[in-house]
């Protein structure tokens, strides 16, 4: 099975409340269930992460 890991950067924990005129009103947890129900019906399999520490970004692309 294919896997992918998504990286959601810093700020990205505010979609859906902060500035909802310009990002919109989806959370990213709808973000993330959205394209891991893509993934899914593709055979694959999505893990979505998000933090506002770009270095813990970093550890999540090194799989630490």
């Amino acid at each position: 099975m294919t896997a992918a890991l998504v990286l959601h950067g810093p700020n990205l924990n505010l979609l859906g409340s902060r500035e909802t005129a310009v990002y919109g009103r989806t959370s990213l947890a709808e973000v993330d269930r959205i394209v891991r129900d893509h993934a899914r019906r593709r055979g694959a399999r999505v893990e979505c992460r998000q933090s506002n520490l770009e270095g813990q970004l970093i550890e999540d692309v090194r799989g630490g």
